[in-house]
């Protein structure tokens, strides 16, 4: 076995810090979920309660963990939407949400004072210091147009996406997002996941059409509705960015249906790449070819499929070395009637399906979301986290076996590689359901361990707060490392 290295650079210039493995695998956490007591009380909006017409109202919006005070002690950004039909005045609207962290435990909402609040479709967030003077800027996906807030520092933000150069006119369905150096020249680059050209007048009732599951009608799509295409913007070290997919390759790979993107060096050449997790057809790898450029080897690679060549319905990505060999492997979140994937990275940039016999294709009978490795137990060996909940209330009432408000699952590593299904040992804040979609991880009440913060479809969220893990001292930089990152398969569109 390599050696794991001390540090790891996570591909958006955060360092992380490796804990020492401990073979000993006792899984002794509970998590708690303290939103209320924390003052996290402010429902998210998305689309109807107990039906949905359109694919827009099944996906989410985002949530993540930030510093944006440099404080020391991470502060939580959400996204929000709204519902079609409705008629808001500017008190009503839901809009978006910056919560501070007060360093006792509890958070308050300064939305109004920090300019940040927005109606709105938002779906996925990012955070990274794009301009280098120090401070967190966050850039927001939406149905609508995309936001790039520049953090002033000052505790306010300002919205910089027109003279930034990353302003639209047409309407665009942006979900996953990350930041990357592509070209090492040491300025943050965008990338950015575009789901569904969505024309509302254009896509089909449910009712009225062949949209159905399990027999029960629902909202059409993504099958059957035009895709989006991937957006790459080159940073021009001057807080402008330029598009540039073109000429990289990255509209090689064509319209697809884009959620979840991130950026790892997924063969150790020091230069970032980007994985995309793809609803309904081929995921794709991005690998830098260190001149500007990518080429999309994700078939090749093993990681564009599952192991029976079937292109799933893939959702929320988690990236991490869980077999601490010093090389990057992936975990795809999928639909209902699938498994989730996790992918082996065999060190000669190809990775092998190891779902089965590591023990991850046990949970077939939830639609999975938001994921992550996180070493729930401080134990060295990270474990996998990831949310549910249907994209359909409409199964609800029907016995069809589907749920549409479901369990958190946790898998615990077993430091052999292979992992143990411990989500029923976990306490009320795994096993609590909800119709989930994003997720954040990070130490927000800086004890030494990681907690996790939980976007709930028209619920308030979840703030599950790690009781039990053995302290690690000097751990602090690696909680830091997972919090601020910019991944979307942990901080938004669930990702």
């Amino acid at each position: 076995m390599l050696t794991t290295p001390l540090w790891r650079w996570t591909g958006t210039a955060v360092i992380q810090a490796e804990a020492v493995p401990d073979p000993t695998n006792n899984c002794s956490v509970i998590f708690l979920d303290v939103a209320q007591k924390a003052g996290l009380n402010a429902p998210n909006v998305w689309g109807g309660i107990h039906s949905k017409k359109y694919i827009i109202e099944g996906k989410g919006s985002g949530v993540a963990f930030c510093d944006y005070d440099n404080d020391g002690w991470l502060d939580i950004y959400m996204s929000n939407g709204i519902r079609l039909g409705e008629t808001y005045t500017p008190q009503s609207a839901p809009t978006s949400h910056l919560y501070k962290n007060d360093r006792d435990g509890t958070f308050t909402d300064v939305t109004a004072r920090s300019g940040l609040a927005r109606t709105g479709w938002g779906t996925g967030i990012c955070v990274g210091d794009y301009d280098n003077d120090g401070w967190e800027d966050l850039f927001c996906t939406s149905w609508g147009h995309n936001i790039l807030f520049h953090n002033n520092g000052d505790g306010t933000f300002s919205d910089v996406t027109k003279q930034a150069g990353l302003y639209e006119e047409r309407v665009r369905w942006g979900t996953g997002c990350t930041w990357l150096d592509y070209d090492r020249d040491g300025f943050l680059d965008l990338f950015v996941c575009n789901f569904v050209d969505l024309d509302l007048s254009k896509v089909p009732l449910p009712g009225r059409s062949s949209c159905q599951w399990k027999g029960v009608p629902v909202f059409c799509g993504p099958k059957g509705l035009p895709g989006g295409m991937n957006i790459l913007y080159h940073n021009n070290g001057d807080g402008t960015f330029t598009d540039v997919s073109e000429k990289p390759g990255i509209l090689k790979s064509g319209p697809r249906y884009s959620i979840s993107a991130v950026s790892y060096d997924f063969n150790n050449d020091d230069w970032p790449d980007i994985y995309v997790a793809v609803d309904s057809e081929e995921n794709i790898l991005f690998e830098n070819r260190h001149d500007g450029t990518f080429e999309d080897i994700g078939v090749e690679a093993g990681v564009a499929l599952s192991e029976d060549g079937r292109a799933q319905a893939s959702m929320g990505l988690a990236v991490g070395d869980y077999d601490c060999d010093g090389w990057f492997d992936i975990f795809v979140t999928n639909f209902e009637e699938d498994t989730c994937e996790l992918y082996r990275n065999n060190g000669d940039g190809t990775f092998t399906d190891v779902t089965f016999p590591a023990g991850v294709g046990l949970n077939t009978h939830y639609v999975n979301w938001g994921a992550g490795f996180i070493d729930c137990d401080n134990d060295g060996w990270p474990d996998i986290f990831y949310v549910t909940g249907h994209a359909y209330p409409e199964v609800e009432g029907h016995d069809i076996g589907s749920f549409y408000k479901s369990p958190r699952v946790v898998y615990h590593n077993l430091g052999n590689g292979s992992f143990e299904d411990v989500s029923g040992q976990l306490g009320p804040g795994v096993a609590e359901r909800y119709a989930s979609r994003g997720c954040a991880f990070g130490d927000f009440d800086n004890d030494g361990d990681i907690d996790v913060l939980v976007l709930n479809m028209n619920d308030p969220p979840s703030l599950l707060r790690n009781e039990g893990a053995i302290r690690i001292a000097g751990s602090r930089s690696s909680l830091l490392g997972l919090a601020v990152t910019a991944q979307p398969s942990a901080l938004g569109f669930g990702s």
